[in-house]
């Protein structure tokens, strides 16, 4: 584990090194926001079309994967709605917290360091999840939401559902990738050169916004942090590897990759879903920076846990 937990360190340090460029107005809020858009709309991108191009199809679909992470998320997003709702909270709020507790920060921080510690290898089913987490999760908390508020669904949630997948430079990126793998197109050296200095960026970028964006967050709430902060970093893990090891098991490598990412801190994406509606956004901003924090010891000591099971 210690060998696991030096490996991951200098990812979390340059995320430290964003949380102090934010704290100490080194770096802007404007600043940080200018730099996770380049790295959301072009770098990681340009990372994310590139694997997927050059991967065989073959090894990047896993029908398998899909299932299996996609059932061990969906018995922690049930166990925290249930939780909420026993606390007597309504649906908005209620989907805001199953949020926390089972999406995590797979583009920004897993993508990038999974790729490194696992090799290119992992590629393939962190985009599966990521995939699974963007297409389901965040469809399902705009359905709860507006359907919490207006007690019924109408066809502008979906449209607003549909336009914000197609608008996703995450999804237009996988699918045009595979799209590419699937017509076995070769990819031109210029092209990708182009891609590889490009997404050579992410990895650092995505980093360092991660920590300067933290920098924002306000630790309120702590009870209710550490109880999402909980499901997230432990119960979630624990699901998935359930699931894919015993309920729909699957080879080790795409297993362990898919667990390791399941251990991930909470989303940034999840504070930003919750300002945008005005549902509980104080609530997700201490459950990002709370296991963010922890997850600097539960990451590395889950990818010990999955090399031995």
């Amino acid at each position: 584990m210690v060998d696991i937990f030096l490996r991951t360190l200098p990812f979390f340090a340059i995320i430290g090194l964003g949380y102090w460029a934010g704290r100490s107005r080194f770096f802007s809020e404007d600043a940080t926001a200018y730099l996770t858009k380049f790295v959301f709309f072009f770098a990681l991108s340009a990372m994310l079309f590139r694997f997927a191009a050059t991967l065989p199809f073959a090894e990047i679909f896993n029908g398998r994967l899909v299932f299996g992470y996609l059932l061990g998320t969906v018995v922690v997003y049930t166990l925290a709605t249930l939780v909420a709702w026993l606390r007597g909270l309504e649906i908005p709020t209620a989907a805001v917290e199953a949020q926390c507790a089972a999406i995590g920060n797979v583009g920004f921080l897993g993508l990038p360091m999974l790729a490194l510690l696992f090799s290119e290898a992992a590629i393939g089913p962190v985009m599966l999840v990521l995939t699974v987490d963007l297409v389901v999760f965040s469809s399902l908390i705009v359905i709860l939401i507006n359907g919490g508020r207006d007690g019924r669904l109408t066809p502008a949630t979906f449209r607003l559902i549909g336009l914000g997948l197609l608008k996703n430079p995450m999804i237009v990126s996988i699918s045009a990738g595979m799209l590419w793998s699937a017509l076995q197109v070769p990819v031109p050296t210029p092209l990708n050169d182009f891609l590889t200095i490009l997404g050579g960026a992410a990895t650092p970028g995505a980093l360092f916004a991660i920590g300067a964006s933290l920098a924002s967050k306000s630790a309120e709430r702590v009870q209710i942090a550490a109880w999402l902060s909980f499901c997230k970093l432990v119960i979630h893990p624990i699901c998935v590897a359930v699931a894919l090891i015993w309920i729909i098991p699957i080879e080790t490598f795409p297993a362990t990759v898919a667990i390791a990412a399941a251990a991930l801190p909470v989303a940034g994406n999840v504070y930003m879903l919750a300002a945008h509606y005005g549902v509980a956004p104080h609530r997700a901003s201490a459950a990002i920076l709370l296991s963010t924090a922890a997850s600097i010891l539960t990451v590395p000591f889950v990818i010990a846990w999955v090399g031995t099971t």
